[in-house]
């Protein structure tokens, strides 16, 4: 890749992929108020296509947007083999992404994990990105999560975990005081993405931990992966029904109290017998 191409993927983003990609990511930052004046963000890049476009959409926003922050362009190195971290280096260079690199050992702490190492994993890296971004003097990190995660996260913890909840847009850090996470991609579909990237030639790491490089290499990734499994569930589900995915999202934004058994709300459990019994005694008056 070189200086040409970085443009040209530019120009694609609010060319071809204007309704599609660019349109959502403005959509979303519009909608769920994601930036405000004054912003200074950290912008967490893993390697992957998701976080590679989050970046250009940002670089983007600040050419053609009116809005008034600051970027900081974010890689954690949790352990990555050589290969894939060069990888990182050389598209964030083409990209003309100027990237801020530090080190963490998170790998080598869950490679033993056997209890749910993705979720491990997780967590560590988010607390290592706030903390870095905090020293960065940012007061959000923004995440590539995008409009499938968002769907998978809500069926998986209707399946898995018991309770409904989804990938909310943004979040207050509850361990890093006056920091926020937001996630820009939060409406744009994985297709897209996938789509944009073969259009402009680019290669991306995969999810690159030693616990994925294990599966892959025993050919059990579909197994050991419940992420995977709700993907090929929605993904039956949507050949038969094209609403499926729709509905899903939606799910969580048509949310009737009246007919909820019990939920809980700023950690306090309600029950639907405390309102219930209140209507009768009204109607008795």
């Amino acid at each position: 890749m070189d200086k040409i191409l970085a443009e040209d993927v530019e120009r694609s983003i609010i060319k071809k992929f204007r309704k599609p990609i660019w349109r959502k990511f403005t959509k979303a930052i519009n909608e769920y108020e994601l930036i405000k004046d004054g912003d200074k963000i950290a912008v967490c890049i893993s390697g992957g296509k998701d976080s590679m476009l989050m970046a250009k959409l940002f670089q983007e926003l600040l050419k053609h947007g009116k809005k008034n922050f600051t970027l900081k362009f974010l890689v954690m190195n949790p352990g990555y083999n050589e290969k894939n971290y060069q990888m990182i280096l050389k598209n964030a260079e083409c990209l003309q992404i100027p990237i801020i690199v530090f080190s963490s050992e998170i790998f080598d702490v869950v490679a033993d994990v056997i209890d749910s190492p993705c979720y491990l994993c997780a967590r560590m890296r988010r607390g290592y990105l706030y903390s870095k971004a905090k020293e960065l003097g940012c007061n959000k990190i923004a995440l590539g999560h995008h409009y499938d995660d968002v769907i998978e996260t809500i069926l998986m913890g209707m399946l898995y975990g018991g309770q409904i909840q989804t990938m909310m847009p943004k979040l207050h850090s509850t361990n890093f005081e006056g920091m926020e996470l937001i996630r820009p991609l939060y409406l744009i579909r994985e297709e897209d993405i996938i789509h944009w990237m073969n259009y402009n030639k680019l290669q991306f790491i995969q999810c690159a931990c030693r616990f994925t490089e294990k599966c892959a290499l025993e050919k059990e990734t579909e197994k050991t992966s419940k992420r995977a499994e709700i993907k090929q569930i929605i993904k039956k589900l949507s050949e038969k029904d094209s609403c499926i995915e729709k509905n899903i999202f939606r799910s969580v934004e048509n949310v009737n109290l009246n007919t909820i058994i019990r939920y809980k709300q700023n950690g306090v459990h309600h029950h639907f017998l405390e309102g219930y019994y209140k209507i009768i005694k009204t109607e008795n008056k």
